[in-house]
């Protein structure tokens, strides 16, 4: 699939939850002239504790090198967890520009303001020590999530997050994330942005907040998902675990064809 952007944030390479094989599969099956990654793409707060860093991560990173050198603009916004990227925007690494802010003009003209948004996150900025304890305690909820599942897969289960379950079950993470998109949504209008591009709290979500463009990329922890603008200026939201899900439940024939011609499982912006 051939898009005008590609939107991708929150990765975590340097972390055992990065979903680094499902990431390379999805870039394999989607190209873009613009692609941006929108912060926490590799992990500074894990790597600080302890060096991980399997051969697919790398692979990630060898994968959007060659993106760049071959004509694909890239841009790097960092967020948190690699905000020692901040100390060099404006800079580029193998042709990748590193920018604190985007704009991204769609192709039916709405004007889009692209940002991690751990700026607008009130811990983050004024307790930076409890946003470090919230990260353990999510890499705690990851481990149990992996075994969860391995014990799932043995009975024939489908994948299944506990982080999410868990988002949705807590009143204050619900509250949380609504404010969130609302302030978000509210610094776009003030600067006088049609919507905002975003990422940082891992929950996908492309709708409109007071007739702005509110879209948040979600993760490639634990959702897998990336948001795409067509040439037409469209934008959706692609789960690919939901898509790799779908892919291999077709017969091999069929799997080939889809691989050739279908797009991937996309929910359209209203």
């Amino acid at each position: 699939m051939r898009h005008r952007a590609i939107f991708i944030s929150d990765v975590h390479l340097g972390t055992s939850g990065c979903q680094a094989g499902m990431l390379l599969d999805f870039l394999g099956e989607n190209r873009a002239d613009t692609i941006y990654l929108i912060g926490d793409i590799v992990d500074a707060w894990r790597l600080q504790r302890g060096w991980f860093w399997p051969q697919s991560h790398n692979d990630v990173v060898q994968e959007l090198l060659a993106r760049a050198k071959g004509g694909t603009t890239i841009y790097y916004i960092p967020g948190n967890h690699d905000e020692v990227l901040r100390n060099y925007l404006g800079t580029h690494f193998g042709g990748v520009e590193v920018m604190e802010t985007v704009p991204h003009v769609t192709a039916d003209g709405r004007r889009l303001l692209v940002t991690h948004g751990d700026q607008f996150d009130s811990i983050v900025v004024n307790a930076k020590w409890l946003a470090h304890v919230g990260d353990r305690a999510y890499e705690c909820a990851l481990w149990l999530n992996t075994w969860v599942n391995r014990a799932k897969r043995l009975w024939g289960g489908q994948y299944w997050s506990l982080s999410n379950w868990a988002k949705q079950q807590v009143k204050q993470a619900v509250n949380f994330i609504s404010e969130y998109e609302q302030v978000l949504a509210d610094e776009a209008r003030r600067k006088g942005y049609d919507g905002i591009v975003c990422g940082h709290i891992h929950r996908a979500c492309i709708r409109k907040i007071g007739g702005l463009d509110y879209i948040n990329t979600g993760d490639w922890v634990e959702s897998c998902t990336a948001v795409v603008e067509h040439m037409d200026g469209s934008l959706h939201l692609i789960d690919w675990a939901a898509e790799m899900r779908a892919r291999d439940a077709l017969p091999a024939n069929r799997r080939a064809g889809r691989r050739n011609g279908t797009t991937a499982k996309e929910k359209e912006v209203a």
